[in-house]
């Protein structure tokens, strides 16, 4: 089986708006419904759970039935982190899914999820264990010598964007949180799944990527998801 945890857990403060940025109405529809239907339609996705913001489930209920999300089973409540909400997430799926299904974690606020990405990250985690979405970098990266100045690049071809989805076997998932958790490895900061589990030793394995599958953080994110969004429909 392949579950999809969607952490929708958020409160959008960067967003500066009155209520979280998963829920804003984008063209008349909220943009955590955007990416559920990314996972509703793809053929190999079973069922859904989200860890949704504390006080919005019932609103998230009522969206999932207006929109006809039929693959949502869970709906879980988040953390005070990020790592925290996925945590509750993996955790609330012990006993649903065995250790060789696949769960896979994405962010609610990346809505253009691209269907052929999905599979790619689904066809490497069956192979390898994991499987993360990634794209290659087209910057140039400097480290600081001090506040004004560097001496020192990162060959971008060294490099790779790692986002969501992931995919990983559900026992690899549930064990490896337990220990972070127990013993305070890769879950503080901006740590993530994916720099979890290289943290904890795991070796992890690039998926196929797409520019599109931004996340929405600013508005001017809205504004390039808006775009992206009448360009689908001309």
């Amino acid at each position: 089986m392949n579950a999809a945890i969607i952490i929708a857990g958020g409160v959008g403060s960067r967003m500066n708006m009155d209520i979280p940025k998963q829920f804003l109405h984008i063209y008349g529809k909220p943009v955590i419904i955007y990416t559920l239907e990314g996972f509703e339609r793809h053929p190999e996705i079973d069922c859904i759970e989200v860890v949704c913001l504390e006080g919005w489930e019932e609103t998230l209920r009522d969206y999932a039935r207006q929109y006809g999300i039929s693959k949502l089973k869970w709906i879980t409540p988040g953390g005070a982190t990020g790592q925290e909400s996925i945590r509750n997430g993996v955790y609330r799926l012990e006993g649903e899914l065995s250790d060789d299904d696949i769960a896979v974690v994405h962010d609610g606020n990346r809505p253009l999820v691209d269907s052929g990405v999905l599979s790619d990250v689904l066809r490497v985690c069956r192979r390898h264990g994991n499987g993360v979405t990634s794209t290659p970098y087209n910057e140039q990266i400097f480290r600081k010598l001090d506040e004004a100045s560097t001496r020192e690049y990162i060959p971008r071809e060294t490099l790779r964007k790692v986002a969501t989805p992931q995919a990983y076997r559900y026992g690899l998932l549930l064990k490896s949180y337990k220990r972070a958790f127990a013993e305070g490895i890769g879950i503080y900061g901006s740590a993530y799944t994916n720099t979890m589990m290289v943290d904890l030793g795991e070796t992890l394995y690039f998926a196929a990527g797409s520019d599109k599958n931004i996340k929405l953080t600013s508005r001017d994110d809205l504004a390039l998801f808006k775009a992206y969004l009448r360009m689908e429909n001309e």
